[in-house]
């Protein structure tokens, strides 16, 4: 990591609040790191500046700069959680049941089977939200 160990990222306030330092990243890492994809997105867009659009969101809503922030990592930071509640804890399992048997043979045509059988299972998913008529409305 190419952060100070001497600056804090992270300090408390004396009202108890918690002040964030956002910091710019250029990290390296190994090429077989499992989390090189991530760690490369933090660099990449450690080169934007997020409040520019943040500060234009304060003000055009009337919210503050740091709800705002406060709002935006929430949601990011639960974003896989709520993903899982969407589609639910029995799909989950059972979206993953072809890729697991593609890796366990451990064969391109096998994962090319998966693929056809997820895409076939996900437009299924699909249908009503792509034609809300399919299903007839419900009475009371």
């Amino acid at each position: 990591m190419n952060a100070d160990p001497e600056t804090p990222d992270v300090w408390t306030v004396d009202d108890g609040s918690e002040v964030i330092c956002l910091r710019r990243w250029k990290g390296t890492w190994d090429p077989d790191d499992r989390h090189a994809n991530f760690k490369s997105d933090v660099v990449a867009y450690g080169l934007l500046d997020p409040l520019v659009t943040v500060r234009g969101m304060s003000r055009n809503l009337d919210i503050p700069v740091g709800a705002i922030v406060r709002y935006v990592l929430a949601k990011w930071a639960t974003g896989g959680s709520g993903g899982l509640l969407e589609i639910g804890p029995v799909m989950v399992p059972r979206l993953w049941e072809p890729i697991a048997a593609a890796e366990e043979k451990d064969d391109d045509e096998a994962r090319l089977q998966a693929y056809h059988q997820l895409r076939q299972m996900i437009s299924w998913l699909k249908v009503p939200l792509d034609d809300p008529t399919v299903y007839p409305p419900q009475r009371d």
